[in-house]
């Protein structure tokens, strides 16, 4: 274990979430059984972990709907295309009737990996300067969505940080990659600042 794959290192969980929200569409539960089960699987994701009480630790719970629906979120690790092991986690969010499965990777444990991470989003180097580490794990997380899109069509794909869609991806400026399906697949558009 290294210091950014230890899940009970708070450290790890700090700065806010990094995602890949899976846009899946109406509410249904064998739906996002399936999505998440494939979200696992196609991230590598080892694990999944609830927080107990606090200051109880973690527990191991079956990967599925019903934990996600019991705990909130699901944590685990991860290895990234760089090798380096490091914490995750995943949610479901239910808004109007439209369900959305995240997978997120934490500030916190990222930038004890890559300096290049800093304060982001919140320092100098976090604009334009940021594509030279997002870019990479942006098209990493765009391959695990195409990959649960496989399985598990989705509506489309954001990936950034803690993504308010309204305000990273419209015009011509993305703050988030998008992921949008096609006729012949998943068309990829990347962030540009």
């Amino acid at each position: 274990m290294t210091i950014a794959d230890d899940m009970d290192d708070e450290q790890n969980w700090t700065g806010g979430f990094y995602e890949l929200c899976l846009v899946l569409g109406a509410s249904d539960d064998d739906n996002v059984d399936r999505a998440l089960r494939s979200l696992w699987r196609a991230a590598g994701v080892r694990g999944c972990h609830v927080r107990q009480a606090e200051g109880a630790g973690l527990v191991v719970v079956e990967l599925g709907v019903a934990a996600l629906q019991t705990h909130g979120h699901l944590l685990g690790t991860l290895t990234l295309p760089s090798g380096a092991r490091v914490v995750c986690g995943g949610f479901l969010s239910r808004y109007e009737g439209l369900d959305t499965l995240e997978l997120y990777l934490p500030l916190g444990a990222l930038s004890r990996l890559d300096g290049r991470i800093g304060g982001y989003p919140f320092d100098d180097v976090s604009g334009v300067e940021s594509l030279t580490w997002r870019s990479a794990l942006d098209r990493w997380l765009a391959d695990i969505a195409i990959a649960v899109y496989d399985e598990v069509p989705f509506q489309r794909a954001l990936i950034g940080f803690e993504i308010d869609e309204d305000r990273d991806i419209s015009g011509d400026e993305r703050r988030a990659a998008v992921l949008m399906p096609l006729a012949d697949g998943v068309e990829y558009r990347p962030a540009n600042t």
